[in-house]
This record gives C-alpha cells, sequence and structure tokens, in this order.
C-alpha cells in the first residue's frame, strides 16, 4: 500500500483538498444527530425530559418579566417564596460566548445540537493531536455516543451534556499547547474552557479539571528529566492566561454564583441541634459535617457499586435501569403477567437506590482501550489510564469510604457537589480518547511500514518489525477483553439476581412464579450482554488483526471501525433514550392550567403565594402558575430549607390532620393564601383558602430577641406571626427596642416586579413592619421615600425594618452588585478574548510552517 504523504505534501495541497475530509466529517456528525433525533427533526416531537419541565416552571415568571421589560429578573418569587434567580434563568449581556455557542451548533435545536456538539469537539480534539480523520470519526463517535451522554439528556440535564461536549475541546487545546504549537493551543484552550464555563455545570468543569491535574504532573516530571522546565513554565503560562480569560468572560455568572453558594442548601446549615425525628422514627444524628460543603450522607448518596464498574464493558450487568420494557416473549411474560406491566419492570439489582441507566463506555472502545494500555506513548498512556483509576475510585463513593471519604474532606471545593457516580465522566473522556490514539497507532503502523526484504515468488512477505511486534499486543488486547466477558458469564451461574426492591413486589401481589421469573430475565439480560460483547470485540479484533496482516486494505478497515463503534454505542443508547421518549406535546403544552389553577388565578392581587400540597418541595408546574411556597431547584436557600424540614412540612401534616388550613403560622407569615389539595380517586384537585394568610405586609408590636439560629428555630414553635417577630439580636444588634405601638397602622403593597417592591404605609408611631418576603442581605436594598434605610431579618427568613411615624413610601430594590460588576468584567473579558482570537487567526493564515514548534517530543498520534 502507498506510503503516507509527508507533511510537506499534504501542505501544499489546495485548501479545498485539505478542508474536505473536515468538511465531510461535520456533516457526518450533524447527519447522526438528526437521525438519532430524528421524532425531533422529522416528526415535530419533543424529548420528554423531566428537569427541563421543570426548569421552565420556575424559570416562567423570570422570562416572562424578562420579555415584557426588555431587562433581567434578577429575583423570582414563583419557587419557594421567593430566591435569586442566578442558577434559575438569568442572561449576562456581557457574556457573548454564547453567540460562538450557536454559531457551533449550526441552528440545530437543542439536544440534537447537544450531541452534535459532544461529536463535534471529539473529532476536533483528535484531529489536533493528529488523528487520521477517519479514525478522528471513530474516537468522536465514542466519545459523543457514550451511553451516560444520552441518558443525561432523557432526564434533561441539557447543561451538564453541553459541560461534557466542550470537554474533549478544552483537552485539546492542552495537549496542543504543550505537545506541539503553543499559540494555536493556547487560543483553543481559552476558546473551549470559556464554552466549558458557560454552560455553568461546574461539578463537570471540576471532574475535567482532575483529568487535567493528572497530564500537568506528568507533563511536568516529563519536562524536568528531558531539561525542559523554562519551555514547560512559558507553555503553562499561556494556558493560564487563556484560564483567566475564560473565567473573565464567565465571571458575572461564577461571581454571583459563587456568592449565592454561601446561602444556599450546598452549605452548612447554621443550625447545631438536629431536625426532631417524625413519629416512630429515631432522632437524626448530628451531621459530622461542620465545613463549607453539603452534607456527607448526601454527597454520597448516589454511589457505583464496585462490581457495577464492568457496567462500562457489559451495560446490562446489574439489570441495565431501574425500569426497564420487557417482552412478551420475557420469562415475566410467558409467566403471565400482563403486557401493560412489562413496559417498566425493576430489572436493575444493583445498590443504587435508583438508575436511569448503566455507564456504558462500548465493548469496542473498552478493547481499545486495554490495547492503548499496550501500544500508545507512554506520558499519553499513564495519564489516561490514571484519570480512568481515580474515576472509577471516586463513583464508588461510600463503597470505598477510606479513600472517598478522605477526598471528601481535603480536595479543596469537592464537598459542593453530590452524586459522586457522576465521576465517571473522567473515565467517559479517557477511554475513547486512548481507544482512538491506540487505533490510530494501529493504522499509522502499518502505512508506514517499508518492506523488509524484496518479495521472492511463491512466498509470503514478511512483516515490518513494527507491525510484527504489534501483532501480539493486540491479541493480548482482545483476550483482556474477552477473557472479562467470559469470567462474568460463568459467574453469572452464581448470582441469585435478588434486589432490594423484591421484597416491596412480593408486598404488592408479586407471586413467588412472577418473582423468579423476573429474576430470571435479569440473568438473561446480563448474558445475552455478554455474548453481545463478545461478538463485537471479536470483529474489531479481527478487523486490526486482517488490516496489520495485509488482508483488509486501510479505507475499508478504518469505516468497519467506525460503524462498529457506532452500532455498539447505538444499540445500548436506543435503550434508554429510545422512541417512547418523545412526545407530540410541546413544553408550552404541558402547563396547562387545571381547574385549581383557573380558579386561583381569578384572585387578582398583585402578590399572594401557593403551597401545592402533593409533593410541594419537587415539582414547579405550581410555580408556572403561581408565586410558590415549593419549587424545584438543587440549590435552594439553605435557611428555606431548614425551614422547610423543621416548620413548615410539619404544618403541612398539620393541616391534614386537624384539617384547619390556618392553623400553620409560618405558612400564615409566608402568605400562603391557597392550598391545592392532592387529587384523589374520590375527588380531584380542590383549592382551600388560607383564611389565616397574613398578607404582604404587617405591624408587630412585640420583639422577641434570640440569640442564635437555633434559638430562632425554636421559637417559630410558640410564635404568633401577625404580632411578633424573633429576631437574632447576635445578628442584628442595632435593634433596641423590642415592643411598639401597632394599633391603627396600615401597610400595603401598591406596586410588585420581580426586582422591586412598592409599599405605602400610615404609622400612629414609630414601628417595626414585617415583610413576607424572603431575606437575602446581597442584593436587597430598603429606600423610605427614595432614601436608603436599614432592614434586617426576622422569623429566620423573613424581612423586616424599623420605620417612622406618618404616611411614608417604601421600595425594595433587588441591585446585586455581584451581577453589575460581574458583568462588567465578562464584557471586557469577551472583547480581551475576541482580540485573541483575532490575533489567532492572522497567525494561521501568516504561518506558512507545519503545525508545531516542538521537535523535542514524539508525536501522540
Amino acid at each position: 500500500m502507498a506510503a503516507v504523504a509527508s507533511a510537506s505534501s499534504i501542505s501544499s495541497a489546495p485548501w479545498w483538498q485539505r478542508a474536505l475530509p473536515h468538511v465531510l466529517a461535520v456533516m457526518f456528525f450533524a447527519l447522526l444527530a438528526c437521525v438519532y433525533f430524528s421524532p425531533i427533526m422529522f416528526d415535530g416531537k419533543t424529548l420528554a425530559q423531566h428537569d427541563i419541565t421543570q426548569f421552565q416552571g420556575g424559570a416562567h415568571e423570570a422570562q416572562q418579566y424578562a420579555k415584557a421589560m426588555g431587562k433581567e429578573a434578577l429575583w423570582t418569587n414563583s419557587m419557594f417564596s421567593g430566591m435569586p434567580t442566578y442558577l434559575v434563568s438569568l442572561h449576562f449581556p456581557g457574556d457573548w460566548s454564547g453567540y460562538l455557542q450557536k454559531v457551533m451548533t449550526l441552528g440545530l435545536p437543542a439536544v440534537v445540537a447537544n450531541l452534535f456538539l459532544a461529536l463535534l469537539c471529539g473529532y476536533i480534539l483528535l484531529v489536533a493531536l493528529g488523528v487520521r480523520p477517519l479514525v478522528a470519526v471513530a474516537g468522536a463517535v465514542a466519545l459523543g455516543f457514550s451511553s451516560y451522554n444520552l441518558a443525561i439528556l432523557a432526564a434533561g440535564h441539557n447543561t451538564k451534556s453541553l459541560a461534557l461536549a466542550y470537554a474533549p475541546l478544552v483537552l485539546g487545546g492542552i495537549l496542543v499547547t504543550y505537545r506541539r504549537d503553543k499559540w494555536l493551543g493556547a487560543a483553543l484552550f481559552a476558546v473551549a474552557l470559556t464554552l466549558n464555563i458557560h454552560v455553568n455545570h461546574l461539578q463537570i468543569t471540576y471532574y475535567l479539571l482532575l483529568l487535567v491535574a493528572i497530564f500537568a504532573v506528568i507533563e511536568l516530571a516529563s519536562a524536568v528529566r528531558a531539561g525542559r522546565l523554562p519551555d514547560f513554565a512559558k507553555r503553562t503560562a499561556l494556558l493560564g492566561l487563556g484560564a483567566v480569560l475564560a473565567v473573565g468572560v464567565s465571571s458575572g455568572r461564577l461571581y454571583t454564583t459563587a456568592e449565592y453558594s454561601k446561602y444556599s442548601n450546598r452549605g452548612p446549615s447554621e443550625l447545631k441541634t438536629p431536625a426532631p425525628a417524625a413519629p416512630g422514627e429515631a432522632p437524626a444524628p448530628k451531621t459530622e459535617d461542620e465545613g463549607s460543603g453539603v452534607d456527607r450522607d448526601y454527597a454520597f448518596q448516589y454511589s457505583y457499586g464496585i462490581g457495577e464498574t464492568i457496567t462500562l464493558l457489559i451495560p446490562n450487568f446489574y439489570g441495565g435501569a431501574s425500569s426497564m420494557p420487557l417482552g412478551s416473549d420475557s420469562n415475566l411474560g410467558r409467566a403471565g403477567l400482563p403486557a401493560e406491566y412489562l413496559n417498566g419492570m425493576p430489572t436493575y439489582w444493583g445498590q443504587q437506590t435508583y438508575t436511569a441507566g448503566p455507564v456504558y463506555m462500548g465493548a469496542v472502545v473498552c478493547f481499545l482501550f486495554i490495547l492503548g494500555l499496550f501500544v500508545v506513548e507512554k506520558r499519553t498512556r499513564y495519564w489516561l489510564l490514571a484519570g480512568t483509576i481515580l474515576s472509577i475510585l471516586l463513583a464508588w463513593g461510600k463503597n470505598f469510604e477510606t479513600f472517598n471519604y478522605l477526598i471528601f474532606d481535603l480536595l479543596p471545593g469537592y464537598n459542593k457537589f453530590r452524586a459522586v457516580s457522576m465521576a465517571l465522566v473522567i473515565a467517559q473522556l479517557a477511554m475513547p480518547i486512548l481507544g482512538a490514539l491506540a487505533l490510530s497507532r494501529i493504522f499509522r503502523a502499518r502505512a508506514a511500514a517499508a518492506p523488509v526484504a524484496p518479495v521472492l515468488p511463491g512466498t509470503k512477505p514478511a512483516l515490518a518489525p513494527e507491525v510484527a511486534a504489534l501483532l501480539p499486543k493486540l491479541l493480548y488486547a482482545g483476550a483482556i477483553t474477552a477473557g472479562i466477558c467470559l469470567l462474568a458469564y460463568v459467574a453469572s451461574f452464581s448470582f441469585d439476581f435478588a434486589a432490594p426492591i423484591d421484597g416491596d413486589l412480593t408486598k404488592q401481589g408479586f407471586t413467588p412464579q412472577l418473582l423468579t421469573a423476573l429474576r430470571a430475565d435479569r440473568a438473561d439480560l446480563l448474558r445475552n450482554d455478554v455474548w453481545r460483547g463478545l461478538l463485537f470485540i471479536g470483529a474489531a479484533l479481527g478487523v486490526l488483526y486482517f488490516y496489520l496482516r495485509g488482508k483488509l486494505p486501510l479505507m475499508p478497515a478504518a469505516l468497519v471501525m467506525v460503524a462498529l463503534v457506532l452500532l455498539d454505542l447505538w444499540g445500548v443508547d436506543k435503550r434508554y433514550l429510545g422512541e417512547n421518549k418523545f412526545q407530540r406535546e410541546t413544553i408550552a403544552e404541558e402547563f396547562q392550567p387545571s381547574p385549581a389553577d383557573q380558579q386561583i388565578l381569578r384572585d387578582n392581587d398583585l402578590n399572594y403565594r401557593v403551597l401545592n400540597l402533593s409533593n410541594p418541595f419537587n415539582e414547579a408546574q405550581t410555580s408556572y402558575f403561581h408565586k410558590s411556597i415549593g419549587g424545584y431547584h438543587g440549590a435552594k436557600l439553605r435557611r428555606y430549607q431548614d425551614l422547610i424540614e423543621r416548620q413548615i412540612s410539619p404544618q403541612m401534616q398539620q393541616i391534614f390532620a386537624q384539617n384547619k388550613p390556618d392553623a400553620a403560622p409560618v405558612l400564615n407569615m409566608l402568605n400562603a393564601r391557597y392550598f391545592i389539595t392532592p387529587p384523589s380517586e374520590k375527588q380531584p384537585q380542590q383549592v382551600i383558602l388560607n383564611p389565616g394568610a397574613l398578607g404582604n405586609a404587617w405591624f408587630v408590636s412585640t420583639i422577641r430577641p434570640v440569640k442564635s439560629p437555633d434559638e430562632e428555630m425554636t421559637a417559630l414553635n410558640t410564635l404568633n406571626p401577625g404580632v411578633e417577630a424573633v429576631v437574632d439580636v447576635n445578628k442584628f444588634p442595632e435593634l433596641k427596642a423590642t415592643s411598639f405601638e401597632a394599633a391603627g397602622s396600615t401597610i400595603a403593597l401598591t406596586s410588585y416586579s420581580p426586582n422591586e417592591l412598592q409599599y405605602r404605609f400610615n404609622a400612629t408611631h414609630p414601628g417595626v413592619v414585617v415583610f413576607s418576603e424572603v431575606y437575602y442581605a446581597d442584593g436587597w436594598q430598603a429606600y423610605i421615600d427614595g432614601k436608603p434605610a436599614p432592614h434586617f431579618r426576622a422569623d429566620y427568613v423573613l424581612r423586616a425594618m424599623q420605620v417612622p411615624a406618618g404616611a411614608h413610601t417604601i421600595d425594595f430594590k433587588f441591585e446585586p452588585k455581584s451581577y453589575s460588576v460581574g458583568n462588567a468584567v465578562s464584557l471586557a473579558s469577551s472583547i480581551a478574548l475576541l482580540l485573541a482570537l483575532v490575533g489567532a487567526g492572522v497567525y494561521v493564515a501568516r504561518r506558512k510552517t507545519a503545525p508545531a514548534d516542538r521537535t523535542d517530543v514524539a508525536p501522540i498520534a
């Protein structure tokens, strides 16, 4: 076969000829994304994404305000009685990176664009490393179609998906900077990190930086050994400058997020005593974590089982998802279970309380990853192997507590995150990259090999030494990967396939025969995937073996490898994001007001709250139409979470037990005017008017001083919020008096918007007003008759202020400095990044040499 063209001959080819393979690759990725999401592209359907639906509910008030007023709503009352919109729905006009994202996604719809971006960024990474376009396509498919990517889209975790999509681009910039062209690499890194941070999923960015840290340590060690430390420092400084630009572009979002994190439930409660136990339950233990992160048990709630790691190779080893469809020909179907129940059976029998599906890397990718451990350049091999191992250890969470509890306590910032099983995204990046580099090594070896001797008639040509050395390594990788599959198959005959949920099934009427059939189905799912994996491993091994032996040309071999990677992952992905996940109904059509909503909406008062008694703190349907006591968000205010746990939830139970809607003083002070009851078989949702709701603001006659958050919370148990207020005087020492004359004083809300509230009051004497609005120190400013006036926190979460006698106007305006300052920095950084990109473009246009400024290291691919 013809030798590979030299770099000089390639660079002398016409530009269109050099660009054509990349254009075809991009078109192929767009086609793949459109075909996978064909119900969206061609049938007019939408993807039923639970979290996106909830997001639309919670963001509706802010979005409507921005649309009507032409400016952002920085606060919303639609969820949890009020919270900043920083992590709900907020646009920073100084951040221009969103325009770049629109260009890169070619105008494709959401989720289709996510998959396309994952493929595109994976391809750019591998091409930047010198991988052939077809091999880069195979690697991009492996990165883009990893099962976790599609499973999180099914759940609605779009920002997580975008952060993962941009991660290969970040790695590409770093690798090009250190191993090839420092200027182009730094420019690529700055853009990639900007886009990654822009989508605002900091946990994914954190895991990406862990992988980068491992690379930096290995690269530093190599630089020291080779005497290249000054060069390493220069390249690192360039990357540091790119990181500063990237952080600067998103500084508005990062600044507001950092500010909010101090007050959110991602930090510890100020309360030191445990919450009282419900009747019949043991008291909750006092948390050991007094740091600044989430509770350890909360963080490790979703930990990947140690045995479940094998799902990287065998997806249905533990039964797949918590709810999987089974056919009529399944064991359960043949046992007589009605077809309507077969659509969602609990086939999963692992340790997690719930899973939407396993993390599957692909049998072909796992085989190539093992091969990469034999054939890829050492520094790259060690880096990606170390990242994969760390990823698995972190994902085990509480199942490997000796290691993970230490990491949780010591690694800076790590205790801000939960769902540690997400750490497998590091392996999701490392394994396909190493696999693609291994594939590139195989294809390059034979293409570059020269004949070792003239071939005599009637004899077979001798293999080049490099090719001959690769053949046993190829067979080792195949034997190891296939051997793991066969061991899993043999071991499966010793499993009982019992799951924790089986006891509940028995209580619900599952007979012993049906339970036996379900466990038989779990066994079949495992064993079928073993044979499936062996088939793909054998096919990939055969293609590469015959290629190295000279029996298969390069182009067909590369095309078959692309097809094998794609078919392997596509088939498993469709189990978790298949046709049944799409619907005709749009998100807007999902938010149709119920009769209960319509009844409440007849109330034209400016501001009141609604409590949906049906799972109120895990739904945002109510938030779409009303200002809700509840909501759906992973980072609500910490003090409000305390109030939910210790006051609101118990008082909800009192409402049910006593059938007295006004027997809930904390709900009254939150101005919960309406309760929506859960629907039942006997009656639909009902609306209950709460006669005890205190309204938007009221004068109190007594201040009950306390000296700690615990005393503050305890005082709420006996508080009559209409006449007295609880104030922590250690935090608000300026409050001197404790009694006031409130008789005859009146106050009313006269104007409402999310960012600004105006009240008119007439006080017979100087007094204290309590507002049914959530206190948030870093942003809300109070004014009396246009002049700044102090306010303080009362009743654990509410705003209050001392007011003078007479008729006056009070304005509350949400004016956080973090937004204005952060947005200004974002704008300046966006301009600087744009200038840097223009400079990089000029550099590329003028450069006439090959794209490398390093000659002291071997090429990566």
